[in-house]
């Protein structure tokens, strides 16, 4: 009988040790780091390991999800419904940035971790006021409202924001400006850098700042990760910048956009993807070293917010047959062989160009041979090839007088006809091809490693990210809504 009741106190000791344990490991996330690669479905995840040969950080995590992107008024979303969901936790419609399809502002989980008392930081290698940055701190009807995004930003008390610039800081493109964007951010307490000299001297004590690089490459963004030169300030070092600032004893919360894989995919330029990939993926490893110091009180989530391009992995030209290797031919994104040596030549050779003069340079530039067994060397272009860039050289030197019609859009989409032409011969050789210029329905990929990381494993909808980083965070898995 005292065998008996020994037993049980112990029992009860061992119980009640087990569960202060359980207590103890579900405390509340106190960093939240969440990766959006814009467009990054699980092709895109798939061909950046089979160029790199070895799995992405991103690949390693315990947890992995499968979840659906569909936006309220369409099944094939888009970047602002969809962060939007991501952000909020609520479906809306096609545009709409951080309110429901009735147009009630929603508040964000970057907001949620504000009132919290935690510090912000956001960061794309697009321009901040892009869809996906926009939807953490912005309430508009339309992802068009740039002008809008950006005195939200300057108003929204957030810490750190770096990457790309703003594209109507001033209101030229609104109906009714509200003033100067940049300079009510400064009135707020930003700091302004656009160098990386001064990047390189930020530190805990530089206060709120906003980072834009010197050379914004298209549309305000950063240069592709393959165009950078060393006075670029790159993703993964934003994101090391913005760790060093906003560490403090209440935590912080982040979001890091891939935003230039969307835009690379969007061109079917799967080495310009490729390479924006793996600076989305040393932006996560700075993530996980930092979480190696805090292992239980960090959350890194990685998701993309749609696939984009239809990336197929695999080509009926080729067949079982792939060699990824020789993407790394490509020496430059397709906007810089557009910028760099595209345009210049059409504006001196507008009317005796020839495609024998640019033979040379496309062979530096994309590796690919006009001369040569075809048989013997993967690279050298078949007949049949050359003729496809004869005929998109024509259309290009045309312009905009050639485009338009249903036939050129299948085979060129809204990028210059060479340009494009030369990806997709590139791509094939490596055994890789595209379905769409646009985004596709397919689920994409969310990993997670940290606090609360095993809700993340199994099968749901984008809405579900936000709330379970709501609950990583100590609040109610619930849409809140601001009055």
């Amino acid at each position: 009988m005292y065998t008996l009741k020994r037993f049980s106190v112990v029992s009860m000791a061992l119980l009640a040790c087990l569960v202060c344990a359980t207590v103890a490991q579900a405390k509340d996330a106190k960093y939240v780091f969440l990766f959006i690669g814009d467009g990054m479905g699980i092709p895109q995840r798939s061909a950046t390991e089979a160029y790199t040969g070895k799995k992405m950080v991103m690949d390693t995590f315990p947890a992995q999800g499968v979840t659906t992107t569909s936006a309220n008024n369409r099944f094939i979303t888009g970047s602002a419904a969809s962060a939007t969901a991501i952000a909020s936790g609520k479906k809306t419609n096609i545009n709409y940035i951080g309110m429901d399809a009735d147009l009630k502002p929603l508040k964000t989980v970057a907001e949620m971790a504000k009132d919290d008392g935690k510090k912000v930081g956001i960061i794309s290698s697009v321009s901040i006021d892009h869809a996906t940055p926009a939807a953490f701190y912005a309430h508009v009807p339309t992802r068009k409202m740039y002008h809008e995004i950006d005195m939200a930003l300057a108003n929204s008390g957030f810490d750190f924001f770096g990457g790309g610039g703003m594209v109507d800081p001033t209101g030229k493109k609104s109906k009714k400006p509200l003033g100067d964007a940049v300079a009510k951010a400064k009135e707020n307490g930003y700091k302004y850098v656009n160098s990386k000299e001064e990047f390189n001297k930020l530190n805990k004590e530089s206060g709120r700042v906003f980072v834009v690089n010197s050379w914004l490459q298209d549309s305000e963004a950063l240069p592709y990760a393959m165009d950078m030169t060393d006075k670029d300030i790159t993703l993964p070092e934003l994101t090391g910048k913005a760790i060093e600032m906003l560490d403090n004893d209440k935590g912080f919360f982040m979001m890091v956009e891939g935003g230039k894989i969307d835009w690379a995919c969007h061109a079917n330029d799967a080495a310009a993807a490729i390479k924006d990939n793996i600076a989305f993926d040393e932006s996560i490893a700075k993530a996980v070293e930092f979480s190696k110091k805090h292992p239980d009180e960090t959350l890194i989530v990685v998701t993309g917010d749609h696939e984009c391009g239809g990336m197929a992995l695999g080509f009926a030209g080729t067949k079982y047959d792939t060699d990824f290797g020789v993407l790394g031919n490509q020496k430059g994104s397709f906007t810089k062989f557009d910028q760099d040596i595209l345009d210049p030549y059409k504006k001196t050779h507008a009317k005796d160009g020839k495609l024998d003069d640019l033979k040379p340079v496309i062979t530096e530039f994309f590796g690919l041979k006009f001369a040569g067994d075809p048989k013997t060397d993967r690279m050298v272009l078949k007949d049949f090839e050359v003729a496809d860039i004869e005929k998109a050289f024509a259309r290009s030197m045309a312009g905009e007088s050639e485009k338009g019609s249903e036939e050129s859009y299948l085979l060129y989409g809204s990028y210059d006809p060479l340009s494009v032409t030369l990806t997709h011969l590139l791509n094939r050789k490596a055994g890789l091809s595209w379905t769409s210029y646009s985004h596709t329905g397919v689920p994409i990929l969310t990993s997670a490693l940290g606090v609360g990381s095993e809700s993340f494993n199994g099968s749901y909808d984008n809405t579900d990210i936000a709330k379970k980083i709501m609950t990583s965070m100590g609040h109610s898995a619930e849409v809140v809504y601001i009055n």
